[in-house]
């Protein structure tokens, strides 16, 4: 059912062809948000926002490489030149790497930290600038690894550290122009990343493997990428006026009712 919580609002959603990404774009583009679909593949990018236009929303898609900023400043101006001036970024375009400091290669750390922290930084650089004056809100898509240890995700930890600390960063420098920045960390999310990630690695045991990664959270199971869209939403509509520089957790009890 359509909603108005973003009536005639622009947004840009990164990575938002597939997985949480493509799941906040068609929360918002129910929400009446105009929404600018970006995206290194570009046939999920198009995928997307026609699934967006079939809602009612106006929406393009735009092939972007997130970790070059030219490429990030020119699918701004796209947008703009479309869509109109941004008020919303959810950065969530980001890439995944297991294993220890001593199992990450130098080619691991740095095709991580172009993505998910380069990327996120050269869409901040962007959002900012055309927010400025106006006000507008951005949401960095975080996670729990984040603020806690877990294993075999030294490089992927690094990033979503990094992440969390610009979104306190440019809360703090631009809560006078009238920009809300915030993080969202979820936990484990059943995506087509965890598919993928079974099938490559436990032929035959995907469904046994599966809910044993779903039993490492408190409430028994993964989150639901709508869920983390619903919770997106809220963070980037009206109803979040007063929050600012939070890190809100979506992880089935992970971080504090762990044992």
């Amino acid at each position: 059912m359509p909603t108005g919580e973003l009536d005639a609002r622009t947004a840009i959603v990164t990575g938002g062809g597939s997985g949480i990404g493509r799941a906040i774009a068609l929360r918002f583009a129910r929400a009446a948000a105009r929404v600018a679909i970006i995206d290194v593949a570009p046939e999920s990018a198009v995928a997307a926002a026609g699934e967006a236009m079939a809602l009612g929303s106006t929406s393009m898609a735009v092939s972007c490489d997130v970790s070059q900023q030219t490429d990030v400043i020119d699918a701004f101006r796209q947008v703009e030149a479309q869509l109109g001036p941004v008020d919303i970024l959810v950065n969530s375009a980001g890439v995944a790497h297991i294993g220890t400091v001593e199992q990450t290669t130098e080619a691991d750390l740095d095709r991580l930290y172009a993505v998910n922290v380069k990327g996120v930084y050269n869409c901040l650089k962007a959002a900012v600038a055309s927010m400025k004056g106006r006000g507008g809100v951005i949401l960095n898509i975080a996670s729990v690894a984040a603020t806690v240890g877990i294993p075999d995700r030294f490089a992927y930890s690094m990033t979503k550290g990094a992440v969390l600390t610009m979104t306190y960063s440019v809360a703090r420098d631009y809560v006078s122009h009238g920009i809300r920045c915030n993080a969202l960390s979820p936990a484990r999310v059943h995506t087509p990343f965890v598919d993928g990630y079974l099938a490559k690695n436990y032929p035959g045991r995907e469904r046994e493997v599966f809910e044993q990664l779903s039993r490492t959270q408190p409430i028994g199971r993964m989150g639901q990428p709508e869920e983390i869209a619903d919770l997106a939403l809220f963070l980037c509509s009206d109803a979040a006026a007063f929050i600012t520089g939070s890190n809100v957790p979506i992880d089935g009890g992970f971080v504090t009712l762990k044992m």
